[in-house]
């Protein structure tokens, strides 16, 4: 007896709750040449980052007593710099998230500056279970080109103290710097792999508009390495990580068996999470959002063509600590429709090296239609960016992980619309 066939990814456009959060911590020792990210240089020992953190904690405790995280599992404390709060503050921050909740993982980020062994040794008997480190290069004059505080020396004694901690150690590195070298680069691998590290990030530097850099660039006092040579870095990457046993799982993520990124995966599937803190973003569905309205009456009244929600929290960093609850805070918000959530879910299940899924697939032919899928589909396999799959689902190509830009533009024409957008 055969019955209706149940679309597999439609459960988790109507989970009431997410199933990560996200907490952005925003001081750093100084401002990164490259970095457009909401971060303020900050003293060590600041008072305004206790505050913070401490309003951190209260809007978590609220978070879960309004059934915002009724089903979460992962969390993840970013920044920013959030080692920089110190081994009370940050652990205490940590513990609040993992109090009797069962977490299948903690991560935290941290740079190599502030990396101590008592802020691990705190944050390990606190609940993290992984720490992800800013060490970018192993080259001091690539470091000091990018403005890093830390040299190459303190970033292999932070890698060292991580891995003796019992932490799983993930390791951001940047290719397509300034003054890099095809040798320098294979050296930056070379010796990461060499230290025993099971997760490595590798992404290519961006030049961003109002920066430091964009400013050294436009007036000829640095030249980046164009989009060829640092594609070419991305492959160098690809091949020695591989070759110590690391394969890449997602567009910048490479990771031994057992040590990818569980809160990671979660912004590439779907899957509704809680961002808290200023600039931090959130995905809930439309059930979701109802329960946050609940205790933020002033949040707009979803459209009822609404199954998704993006909110992106606008409260700077002295409304933040102020905050006695989410009440206090102030929102963009962002509604998408289920053809224009089906199209964002497309374009992020690109990134995956399992690529579009099929019951992801199956999905976006049902809410979108199966004739534009299956077009654009063909289309990408034409080009040579993706392949499909026995099974009826659609993977990236080397090709479409090089230009990955062009595809996930593709899958996003989908939308065929434009999205809801309010302000709180």
């Amino acid at each position: 007896m055969t019955g209706e066939y149940v679309d597999p990814w439609d459960g988790r456009l109507h989970l009431e709750s997410a199933h990560a959060l996200y907490l952005h911590v925003p001081f750093c020792v100084s401002k990164c040449a490259y970095c457009d990210f909401t971060s303020y240089a900050t003293a060590e020992g600041d008072a305004r980052m206790g505050a913070y953190a401490s309003a951190l904690s209260r809007l978590v405790e609220e978070a879960e007593a309004a059934g915002l995280l009724e089903g979460f599992r992962t969390a993840y404390v970013g920044g920013g710099t959030p080692s920089l709060l110190g081994p009370e503050v940050l652990s205490h921050v940590i513990s609040t998230v993992c109090a009797g909740r069962g977490l299948s993982e903690l991560t935290f980020e941290a740079n190599p500056e502030s990396l101590t062994d008592g802020l691990l040794d705190a944050c390990v008997e606190a609940g993290a279970t992984r720490v992800s480190i800013g060490v970018q290069s192993l080259d001091d004059d690539e470091l000091s080109r990018l403005g890093r505080v830390h040299d190459s020396a303190r970033a292999i004694s932070a890698l060292d103290a991580a891995l003796r901690s019992g932490l799983d150690v993930s390791c951001d590195l940047m290719c397509g710097i300034p003054a890099q070298t095809g040798a320098s680069w294979a050296d930056t691998l070379s010796r990461v792999m060499s230290m025993g590290v099971r997760h490595v990030s590798v992404y290519p530097l961006m030049v961003e508009k109002g920066t430091r850099l964009a400013r050294s660039v436009e007036e000829g006092e640095e030249v980046v390495p164009d989009e060829d040579e640092a594609a070419d870095r991305m492959v160098e990457a690809e091949r020695v990580l591989g070759e110590a046993g690391l394969r890449r799982y997602e567009v910048a993520s490479y990771a031994d068996a057992g040590h990818a990124c569980i809160h990671n995966e979660a912004y590439w599937t779907g899957v509704p999470y809680l961002g808290l803190g200023t600039s931090a973003a959130s995905m809930l569905t439309a059930e979701g959002y109802l329960r946050a309205r609940l205790v933020c009456p002033d949040l707009p009244e979803p459209d009822p063509s609404w199954v998704r929600v993006r909110l992106s929290c606008t409260s700077d960093v002295p409304a933040v600590a102020r905050a006695r609850g989410l009440a206090d805070l102030a929102f963009d918000v962002e509604g998408l429709t289920s053809r224009e959530a089906a199209a964002e879910d497309l374009m992020l299940g690109a990134r995956m090296m399992v690529g579009i899924v099929p019951a992801l697939a199956y999905h976006a032919r049902a809410t979108i239609g199966g004739g534009p899928v299956d077009s654009t589909f063909s289309h990408l396999v034409s080009e040579g960016l993706a392949r499909m799959t026995p099974e009826g689902g659609l993977e990236p190509t080397e090709r479409g992980w090089l230009l990955g830009n062009e595809m996930y533009g593709e899958l996003w024409d989908l939308a065929e619309g434009t999205i809801a957008h309010s302000a709180r």
